[in-house]
Order: C-alpha cells, then structure tokens, then sequence
C-alpha cells in the first residue's frame, strides 16, 4: 500500500474535490488504522450521497501527529462495507451516524445502534432494516444489560431536573459500583446539517450560533473560516485579534461556571456560588461588546460586526482584572479544602491509553497528557502569531479536569490583556460577498471551550453548499465520559459528567 495514500491539507485550505484521493476501502480502512496507531486521529468521517443517490463516498479527515496539517482521502460503499471500528475504536460514533443517515451498513460492527433516531436521507430503507413508514422514537432502542445476582440496573433520564437538555444514561450496577454506563443521545435532534445544503442562506450563521448555544463564538467562528476559504478572503488582523478574544472570553465564561458546577456537585457552596456570579459577569463582558450575552451577532464571514473603542478596551480590561480576582480566590478555595480534593482526587480516571484510543479531545484529552489544542496543531487566525502556552496534565481525573480549566482561565486572561492593550488598525469587516469556489472542499478547525470545532464544507458545480458536516467535540468524548465511570461509585456521576460537561445538542444536529 502506497504509505501516504491522502492529501496533506491544512487549517481552512480550500483543495478542489478532483484532488482528494479516491481509494480502495481496503486502502482508506489501511490508512485509518496505520495512522491512528502513528498517534494520530480520525476529526472527521462521514458519507456523502453521489451519482443521484446510488452511491455513498465516505471522507476521512485524519490528524497525523506531528505535522501540522492532516490529511483527507475517500472511498465509495454501497448498501455496506466491512467496519472500520474492530480495528479502529475511533470510528465507533462515526460508523454508527453513517449507518443511519445513509442507510449504508458497516458490517462487523459491534454496536451498530442509532444515535440521532431519524429516518435515512437517502433510501426507502435503513442500515438496521426499517421501511419507509415504520415508527422511529426517540430512546427506544435495546440497551446493554449485565445479568446476575446482585446486579441492578439505574436509568437516569432523558427528562432531568432542572434546566437541561434530554439525554438518557443507563448504568449496570453491582451494589454502588458501576460496571457499565451506556449513554442514549437524540432526543433532539434538529436536522441542521440538511438545513445548511443550498447554502448560504441568510439564515445559515443562525443556525450556526444556535449549534451549540454555549459554544457561539466557537462555532460561527468554524463557519467562518471555512466560508472566507471558499470565497478568497481574508479578514484583517484586527479582526483576527477582536475573534481571539471572542473565542476566549467564551472559555472564560463556561470555564468558571464549570468550576463553580464542580464545587456545587461536592456540596462546597463558597465556590459554588462565586462561580455562578462570576460566570455571569464574563458573559456580561461579551455582551458589553455585542449586546449579545453568548455572542450572537458578532462573528461575521470577513470579520466582525462589532468593534472596539479605547474607552471599551479599557472598560472591559477593569472588568476582566476584577473577574479573575474574584476568580482566583474561589478556585483557590477549592484547591485549599482537603474535602474538596478527597473527593475530586482518583475519580473519573482516564489513562493516557485509553484516551488516544477513543480519540478524545479538548479538556479531557488535555487532562490525560494529551497535547491536543487546535491553538497549538493547527493554528488559524491570530493564533498563528500569538502563543497560548498549552495547559495540561496527566493523573486524567477530576482533578486534572479541573486543573486544566483553571490553568486556561489563566492564559485566556492573559492573552485577552495583551490584546486589549495594543489592538492594530484597522477595519473589522472585509467584504465576503462572494461566490463560493465550486467543487471545492474546506475543513475548519477552531479549539472551541470544549475542545476541537471541526467543520468541512463541501459545494456543488454552482458554488452552494452540497455538503455540510460538523463535529463538536461532545461527539468525540461522549464515550470517554462512559468508560471514566467503570468502576466508580455511582454517586460519583454528576461529579464525573460535569467535569466532562458535554453538549447533547453538539452531539444531536
């Protein structure tokens, strides 16, 4: 087998589809396993419907460690193909999501099951063999069950308390300890991956900034970048500094909201409580701007639509320096409470291993050892100039978790000072109104607060959107929250589930 089958690409280079290999599936199933085995990753693998619908073509977006780019190759199946998951874990969610958009069914599978519950785009009939008007429901699928004395089992969900989105967990209990947790997404799932094909529309970057609506900025910012390489533009470093620090006050925001969630799960109110108000003030700072609590608005193809002034740098810098002290005495209260970290300490661990196996990203893959940032493998935009030191370690418990998003609290202030500070001229908005390149494919990256943001936008021969596909980074760690739980108590779930703090709604698009 050719060595290096695919081609090298990089952060929001547009590559004409005609340049894209087409391989064997034995090549593309070879390539997969060789590279992922090489400390690499899949970011993205999904189907795409061709020669009117009787065929699929299967891309692959593979990061290959240490290069700087990655690289992309496709395949084309029929009604089915061998698995790509026996011997690559990686591609589980993935085939999984193919098996019931397409219809298209990975044979060999060991857990071939819908995710998102909808009807195949594609064919009268679907990978697990329903027809055209058998009645598809949400959650009702069978689950796996461990049978036995003593052995219990817990359903949590998907209705919770509170305010929260839908989402199922069904653990396997012997007395208090957990041997296996499954998790049932797509009791809301949206169709907004159809709804963008055609595109652009005028209500395209709506659908963007409402994805995931904690992850705004990170999303529309992925769009962005992939629309400004379809269409030739380049925004201006200005811009490119006020979508920083965007991108970061959204971190700020969400992480210390999950550190005050963290201390409201152990029962420690102090820090419970300033985080709550603290994480409120960060998102009070991205309105002051935009007049949009989560950023809606601001991130636009060419730039951004709101500015800033001097007197609002340095309103918003005073804002920032009270926030973080705030911050930094009720984190350190956390770090200072030996309760606190008895119960934070050896619990959802995750080893290094079983982290690069499942292809784990953001937060938790950072907490593992893992040095995966997009800021840092495939800079875009002002990160291509400016270095966030990348904060990680290694003992992949709550713990670390936690240490992670303190420590990027800490660089997210720093990196929005500087900026704050010396701002270039400049506009903030370059005219986008392009055409699209035709026959062209975009991949975006952006390291979301979350982790990476991977969007590939593919068009027609006239230049619209034919294909649109997202991967949030929920839909990476999804599993890597069920396997932390093996072992564990199960009064440790909440603590375990908002230390990963995943998104149903990025999972269920």
């Amino acid at each position: 087998m050719n060595s290096d089958p695919g081609l090298h690409v990089r952060n929001g280079e547009p590559v004409s589809l005609r340049k894209i290999p087409v391989v064997s599936l034995d090549t593309l199933r070879e390539s997969v396993a060789k590279i992922v085995a090489d400390n690499g990753r899949i970011m993205s693998l999904f189907g795409c419907p061709r020669s009117a619908g009787k065929t699929i073509r299967l891309y692959a977006v593979l990061s290959t460690a240490d290069s700087g780019g990655f690289m992309v190759l496709a395949s084309d199946v029929g009604d089915s193909y061998p698995a790509l998951t026996p011997d690559c874990i990686q591609a589980h969610w993935f085939e999984r999501e193919i098996a019931e958009q397409w219809g298209v069914r990975p044979e060999g599978h060991p857990w071939l099951k819908p995710i998102r519950f909808h009807r195949s785009y594609r064919r009268s009939h679907d990978a697990w063999g329903r027809g055209p008007n058998d009645e598809i429901l949400p959650g009702v699928t069978d689950f796996y069950r461990v049978e036995g004395e003593e052995v219990h089992e817990v359903a949590v969900g998907p209705v919770h308390a509170g305010i929260i989105e839908p989402g199922h967990f069904r653990f396997q209990c012997h007395g208090e300890n957990v041997m296996h947790l499954e998790i049932s997404l797509g009791y809301q799932h949206r169709g907004i991956e159809r709804a963008l094909l055609g595109g652009p529309s005028k209500r395209t970057v709506h659908y963007m900034e409402t994805l995931a609506g904690d992850t705004t900025i990170g999303h529309t910012l992925a769009y962005c970048q992939g629309i400004e390489a379809l269409t030739g533009t380049s925004p201006s470093f200005r811009a490119q500094e006020i979508r920083g620090i965007a991108l970061e006050l959204e971190r700020l925001a969400n992480h210390t909201g999950d550190l005050g969630a963290l201390a409201g799960d152990v029962g420690y109110l102090p820090t419970a409580s300033f985080c709550g108000r603290l994480r409120g003030d960060f998102l009070n700072m991205t309105a002051l701007v935009c007049g949009s609590r989560f950023g809606r608005g601001w991130v636009r193809p060419g730039g951004m639509a709101f500015d800033f002034t001097p007197q609002l740098c340095d309103k918003l810098l005073e804002r920032i320096e009270a926030a973080y002290r705030d911050t930094k005495e009720a984190v350190d209260l956390l770090w200072n409470t030996p309760s606190v970290m008895a119960r934070f300490e050896e619990t959802g661990n995750l080893t290094q291993e079983m982290c690069a196996a499942l292809g784990l990203v953001g937060v938790p893959a950072r907490a593992c050892g893992m040095k995966r940032d997009v800021r840092f493998e495939f800079p875009a935009g002002i990160y291509r100039f400016i270095n966030i030191p990348l904060a990680s370690w290694t003992s992949g418990d709550v713990f670390a978790r936690a240490q992670v998003r303190w420590w990027e609290i800490g660089h997210s202030v720093a990196f929005i000072r500087e900026r704050l500070a010396k701002l270039s001229d400049g506009p903030v908005r370059t005219d986008s109104a392009r055409p699209l390149a035709p026959n062209t494919m975009a991949v975006s990256l952006v390291e979301g607060w979350r982790g990476e943001i991977c969007h590939t936008i593919i068009t027609d021969k006239a230049g619209r959107i034919a294909h649109y596909k997202v991967v949030d980074p929920s839909f990476h760690n999804w599993m890597g929250l069920a396997i932390a739980l093996r072992g564990q108590q199960i009064s440790d779930f909440p603590l375990c589930n908002k230390s990963f703090n995943l998104s149903y709604c990025g999972a269920d698009l």
